[in-house]
């Protein structure tokens, strides 16, 4: 498994979905999904391992991955007065995203 190759592949995907929402602040975005996966890159890349090794199901990698979600502070939509609300709904697809690469990915 390159998980370089993954990270850069979600990075990408994160990178998208930020801008299917916020096209006027996509490139911005590119600050905060590098900070998020470079605060995360140790835990995702352990528990990428785990889930491709079998020592852990697909369930438990999720679990895992939503604990980061407090770890997402999107500086970007914060100073653009996006409303918690949406926030947190974005907060979500991005979780749901990197289980949804790792998954193409690994499984």
């Amino acid at each position: 498994m390159d998980f370089d190759a993954l990270l850069k592949e979600l990075k990408s995907e994160l990178v998208n979905i930020f801008g299917e929402k916020w096209k006027d602040l996509k490139n911005e975005s590119r600050k905060d999904i590098d900070q998020f996966l470079e605060s995360s890159k140790e835990k995702l890349k352990r528990w990428t391992k785990l889930l491709a090794s079998g020592e852990i199901d697909i369930e438990d990698y999720e679990w895992l991955i939503k604990s980061q979600k407090d770890l997402m502070f999107m500086q970007t939509l914060h100073s653009s007065g996006v409303n918690k609300i949406s926030l947190g709904h974005f907060k979500n697809k991005v979780i749901k995203t990197i289980i949804g690469v790792v998954k193409t990915v690994i499984l």
